[in-house]
């Protein structure tokens, strides 16, 4: 079959990898018909390329139709059209069962320390291929796959692979209270989404901060409140002077790791870019490495005793934080990655309703066929051509 796959440092490629087979009682084998490119991949693509491996099959948001079954999945059958959450969860566990699919206790990466399998996503999590390819062998599929109805167009399901969930789980993190307010630090796919779940849910005030004006544009068009950050000098200003002096009740920072304006961190990370694998892996393991001014920034701006939801992908191991300062002002933090699974039944509703409250079948701005994944990479990683959000077609 044809595979996105990684080879270094901004560079993927599309080969000819091994098909996919039936490996354990409980796995399936789906044929893929859509794939998207998170922003999570682009920290593979740059970032975390020590913990990736060359040939790595990429990509952790599929959807497509059942080709085949072990023996013990009984939940889903060939033919039906799935969708496959960005993590392998078990569904008995303990941590299944608190909602913590993220965490599944049979399918945690204990080696690395780390929680839950993800697709397509590093030797931390297990270096399982991704879904960025023609099929994909899915463990646990007992559980995993979501069953969606035939029919509608794949961009009506396929981001409950990742961005519906991670973007409702940042606003239920976020603990906004009716009518409240609340900031969004970084309009990308998950940022642009947590904006519009937030209006959905009944925030009163909704503000949404980035400096690329495509994403300004795509979220004013919605009604969201916007600032551009090319058009300011000090942002948490800016927002007390909207939010009656005090800054709003919440903020959700979906932009992680590789934050603008952090120059000794984007240094860092330059550094650990060059430096052999081996070393570098130790490096991040161990160092602080992320680029922090969005956090600092939502620090800031948060109102006292306010929340905030921290869903954007951080992966150093000794970042400095500002403990004085999160304990006067009496801050709630939250954050992690999506329990998918978890708030499936909250999201499909919206999804079957014909007036598309939350616009996902407009939300993908470029749609291409899977042999021009490294172009939609370097698109993207430069935001480039207006991409926000690509879908590739295998």
């Amino acid at each position: 079959m044809r595979a996105v796959t990684w080879q270094g440092r901004r560079e993927v490629s599309v080969d000819s990898v091994p098909d996919p087979t039936i490996a354990a009682p409980n796995d399936a084998i789906i044929r893929v018909t859509s794939t998207g490119i998170c922003g999570s991949d682009l920290h593979l693509y740059e970032v975390l390329g020590p913990f990736m491996g060359k040939g790595d099959v990429l990509g952790h948001e599929a959807m497509g139709v059942v080709e085949e079954v072990g023996p013990e999945v009984r939940t889903v059958a060939p033919g039906d059209r799935v969708v496959i959450p960005f993590q392998i969860s078990c569904g008995h566990c303990y941590m299944c069962g608190q909602g913590l699919q993220t965490q599944c206790e049979t399918t945690q990466v204990r080696e690395t320390g780390m929680g839950a399998a993800l697709f397509g996503y590093t030797k931390l999590y297990g270096e399982v291929p991704g879904g960025q390819a023609e099929f994909l062998r899915v463990p646990q599929a007992q559980y995993t796959p979501i069953k969606v109805p035939q029919g509608p167009p794949d961009d009506r399901f396929v981001y409950l692979s990742d961005v519906l969930p991670t973007a409702w789980q940042a606003v239920e993190y976020a603990n906004i209270p009716p009518g409240g307010s609340v900031v969004v630090l970084g309009l990308g796919p998950v940022g642009d989404m947590s904006a519009r779940v937030a209006v959905q849910r009944g925030a009163g005030r909704v503000i949404g901060v980035d400096l690329v004006p495509e994403r300004l544009d795509r979220a004013r068009a919605r009604g969201i409140e916007v600032i551009d950050l090319r058009e300011t000098d000090n942002l948490a200003k800016e927002i007390r002077g909207r939010t009656d002096g005090r800054g709003p009740d919440s903020v959700i920072d979906a932009v992680g790791m590789e934050a603008h304006g952090s120059t000794a961190a984007k240094l860092a990370q330059q550094v650990a870019g060059v430096l052999p694998d081996a070393m570098a892996t130790k490096v991040m393991e161990r160092a602080g490495v992320d680029r922090l001014t969005a956090l600092y920034s939502a620090i800031d701006i948060v109102r006292r005793g306010g929340t905030i939801s921290l869903i954007g992908v951080y992966g150093g191991a000794a970042d400095p934080m500002p403990m004085l300062t999160l304990f006067d002002k009496q801050v709630q933090l939250r954050m992690g990655q999506a329990n998918v699974k978890r708030w499936v039944d909250d999201i499909v509703p919206l999804l079957a309703r014909d007036d598309d409250p939350l616009g996902v079948d407009t939300f993908a701005t470029h749609r291409l066929p899977l042999a021009e994944a490294p172009r939609a990479y370097d698109m993207f990683q430069k935001k480039q051509d207006g991409a926000i959000k690509v879908l590739l077609r295998p």
